[in-house]
């Protein structure tokens, strides 16, 4: 049984690889991450790119966040 801290398999044909924001897809569910200060974050929920930005997927909340990475999320 996997511990919380385990890290969860990708699905089927999804890459744990991070790619850089400029090539984030409109269309899925993102996990992120920012640089505040001299530390990288990961956004703890799912985001969507939109035409002026970021938004939570579940909520459909704008946020104003500037990431630099991105990749799959994982359930």
């Amino acid at each position: 049984m996997p511990t919380h801290d385990a890290p969860e398999r990708p699905e089927a044909g999804v890459s744990e690889t991070w790619e850089g924001v400029a090539t984030a897809p409109f269309d899925r569910d993102l996990e992120l991450a920012v640089i505040e200060g001299n530390a990288i974050h990961r956004l703890v929920f799912p985001c969507r790119r939109i035409l002026d930005g970021w938004m939570k997927s579940e909520s459909a909340e704008r946020i104003v966040v500037q990431p630099t990475h991105w990749r799959a999320w994982m359930k």
